[in-house]
């Protein structure tokens, strides 16, 4: 499936943007193509979603937006590309779109480095209790040193489970290497021997048996159908009670409300969670509890980060203007 010929193509393509984007991204967007921007940033509705569709040629989505089979019915003939602000395509039912014509691009690879600092920071965050001690000094509480006071436990000699080892994974196997951590992984494909030695990663098939053994789970696995809740209750009872839980991909990838109950109960020792199952929507016991460190989806947030996310976006929608294939197109056998 190629996208229209420039020659088909009358005047400058209409891209409608759902979210805010970088200044610079917004600027340069402007001078390529027909846009339209927000002028605030909140989340659309449904409606809304499928009211730009039906007035752009590309879409430019993000997180946020859950564009379904039904909403692309519903968005006309006008629509070619939806051009992703992002990595994962989880919220975009990409093979509905292909069926109606529609590609779909995303921005891999840029958030790889920012995504798995943002997971040692998470590891580091919980198993050192330093929300705990940031609190104290917050509330003026500190009275100075004491022996016995906030004691964390050491990353070093820790073992790390890694539950997903593409770009992301990989990242925070390299860096927990450098802290000292032994690191594990479970993985839909093996990887090569070479890169298994680069990364002194060990190998489990079994997930269960990977699980009970580990210190530290560091989840980075992409949200798809034979990943939703693939930490559920079972498998989350076979951690050790001093393991910490780790999430800075997909909320949906662990049955939240489990593990919520396994944290309260002391069956899980803590939990850095930058995701969450039901978006923005959290479970309120977990704000509750003094061994979770909770952030707002915060892995990708740098400023180089979203600049390079937006260049990809660019590029793709540029490719595609001038009649080729996008260079980050997503195809279903890459779900």
């Amino acid at each position: 499936m190629m996208p229209a010929s420039p020659s088909s193509m009358r005047q400058k393509l209409r891209v409608a943007v759902t979210r805010r984007l970088p200044e610079a991204v917004e600027t340069r967007m402007s001078e390529l193509f027909d846009v339209v921007l927000r002028e605030d940033d909140r989340k659309l509705s449904q409606d809304e979603l499928v009211a730009l569709m039906q007035g752009a040629d590309v879409l430019v989505p993000t997180v946020t937006d859950q564009i379904n089979a039904n909403m692309l019915a519903r968005a006309g003939e006008r629509l070619k590309l939806i051009a992703n602000f992002g990595a994962g395509v989880d919220h975009i039912d990409v093979l509905s779109a292909r069926q109606r014509g529609v590609l779909v691009s995303n921005t891999p690879g840029v958030v790889t480095e920012d995504t798995a600092d943002m997971t040692l920071a998470l590891i580091l965050a919980v198993t050192r209790k330093i929300p705990e001690g940031l609190a104290e000094m917050q509330a003026g509480r500190w009275q100075g040193w004491s022996p016995t006071a906030h004691l964390g436990g050491r990353v070093g000699g820790r073992r790390l489970g890694i539950l997903g080892m593409g770009r992301i994974g990989q990242a925070v196997a390299r860096r927990a290497n450098v802290f000292g951590m032994q690191v594990h992984y479970h993985n839909r494909k093996r990887l090569r021997p070479e890169i298994e030695d680069q990364l002194q990663a060990t190998y489990w098939d079994s997930l269960d048996q990977m699980l009970a053994r580990m210190d530290v789970i560091s989840v980075n696995a992409p949200h798809t159908p034979s990943t939703f809740h693939l930490l559920n209750a079972r498998r989350l009872k076979l951690l050790k009670p001093t393991a910490v839980v780790v999430n800075t991909s997909r909320g949906e990838v662990i049955d939240e409300n489990a593990l919520t109950r396994m944290l309260r109960a002391g069956e899980i020792a803590g939990a850095g969670l930058d995701v969450f199952e039901h978006g923005h929507e959290i479970n309120p016991r977990l704000r509750e509890l003094p061994n979770v460190v909770l952030l707002p989806h915060m892995g990708s947030a740098t400023v180089e980060g979203r600049a390079e996310m937006g260049e990809k976006v660019l590029i793709n929608i540029k490719t595609f203007a001038d009649g080729h294939r996008p260079p980050d197109l997503v195809v279903p056998s890459m779900l």
